[in-house]
């Protein structure tokens, strides 16, 4: 099975995949800034050098990135999370990573991976994400980030 495009609207990406994992499992996981860097496609997250130990509204963690060979450090906020169903949090430009889950049984679960730009502080968001190619380097870090998720967990 392939990663389905999903149309979340203007300056917003999306992707989805059904994980043979319950919906709890799967959050457990994306809700675990430590873990990131297991499930990252796009080879850019590092580990964490500062996370809370469970994440609330508002918590702040900071994870050490690499792009294009360059080393470099970030603090996201989450915006948003309700248990075993979405968690997203804002990156220091302003562009948000949203994960979803639907239970679609027990054992399977729908997940959405939104890269969602609509906020960011960047003036002419447009041609930025266009012209630097971060908005296909997110499609295809999304799709194997997606795809990682479902052939390697619940681990």
């Amino acid at each position: 099975m392939t990663v389905e495009i999903v149309d979340a609207g203007p300056f917003q990406v999306s992707r989805a995949v059904e994980v043979a994992a319950s919906a709890g499992e799967l959050f457990a996981v994306v809700a675990d800034p430590r873990r990131h860097h297991e499930i990252d496609g796009s080879g850019t997250v590092e580990a964490n050098i500062r996370t809370p130990e469970r994440l609330e509204l508002g918590s702040k963690f900071s994870t050490k990135m690499r792009m294009y060979g360059v080393p470099y450090r970030i603090t996201c906020t989450v915006t948003a999370l309700t248990a075993d169903q979405v968690i997203e949090w804002r990156h220091p430009f302003g562009h948000r990573w949203r994960w979803e889950f639907q239970a679609l049984s027990a054992d399977t679960t729908r997940v959405v991976e939104t890269f969602d730009h609509r906020d960011t502080k960047i003036l002419n968001r447009l041609k930025y994400y266009g012209a630097t190619g971060f908005t296909k380097a997110n499609v295809a870090g999304i799709e194997a980030t997606l795809d990682r998720l479902r052939n390697n967990y619940p681990a």
